[in-house]
């Protein structure tokens, strides 16, 4: 049994494999922004996986002190973690732009994942064989570093496809940083079936299963322990090249640097 967390899986994917998880007989922490919700759906797991070992944990990840909050309480009941999926993001919202002025794309879709995965490395790093699932997408486009400071203003797709760069970029140093961590940066598939594809594009081309099966196998499979450093493009079906910023070392230790720095602000 493996102790799995999911952010973002209230609903979409993230929902979806982590039934299919549970089913499996996993221990499945859940996260989500809205308490109502996020209970409603770990009971509604429990049900149909009939298995207790679900938990919920809730954040708000536009707010990094809230980030923070869950990372510590995962920290306190939970001793290891085998996986930690992150797959929580954001493409439109009613507020571009939060009280600091930083770009809300970035913040849920980069620095927060960015964040909680620092908090929660003792406990995957107590494990073996570990892995580190990060969701990008394949909308990429090169990182202003002055955008992610919150000193340019971004369109939400741009930001996006800036965000999911970032993510991309950083999930490469993680893994040449940790060996032992299997760090897997994943496109799902373009326009799955999501609540997040329909507010922005009102049509979907596959199913949500498409990136909820691939992202229970990448999390659990065999053939996926020697994967680190690499990027899953679904699109494709297989691994393949990232944005080329992604492998620019100069540009990731610049982009890591100002993530430091705004996150210790």
């Amino acid at each position: 049994m493996k102790t799995i967390l999911l952010t973002g899986s209230t609903d979409g994917i993230g929902k979806l494999a982590a039934t299919e998880l549970a089913k499996g007989g996993h221990r499945i922490l859940l996260h989500g922004r809205n308490e109502e919700k996020l209970h409603s759906c770990m009971a509604e797991i429990k049900e149909q996986s009939n298995n207790p070992e679900v938990y919920g944990y809730r954040a708000d990840f536009s707010d990094l002190s809230s980030v923070r909050s869950m990372a510590e309480q995962v920290r306190t009941e939970h001793t290891h973690l085998d996986v930690l999926v992150n797959n929580a993001g954001v493409f439109q919202s009613p507020v571009d732009r939060l009280a600091d002025g930083q770009d809300i794309g970035f913040v849920v879709n980069y620095l927060a994942p960015f964040l909680l995965t620092q908090e929660l490395l003792p406990l995957l790093e107590s494990r073996s064989n570990p892995r580190l699932i990060n969701f990008s997408s394949a909308a990429q486009s090169s990182v202003s570093l002055e955008a992610l400071a919150g000193k340019e203003a971004l369109s939400a797709q741009v930001a996006y496809a800036q965000s999911k760069l970032a993510l991309t970029a950083w999930s490469f140093a993680m893994a040449k940083e940790y060996e032992d961590l299997v760090t897997i940066a994943v496109n799902p598939g373009s326009l799955l079936n999501t609540k997040m594809v329909q507010e922005a594009y009102g049509h979907h081309w596959s199913d949500a299963e498409k990136g909820s099966n691939l992202l229970v196998a990448l999390s659990t499979e065999a053939e996926f322990a020697q994967s680190n450093g690499l990027y899953y493009d679904n699109d494709r079906g297989g691994f393949g090249p990232a944005h080329p910023d992604a492998y620019n070392e100069t540009k990731t230790r610049d982009l890591i640097r100002l993530t430091n720095t705004l996150l210790n602000q």
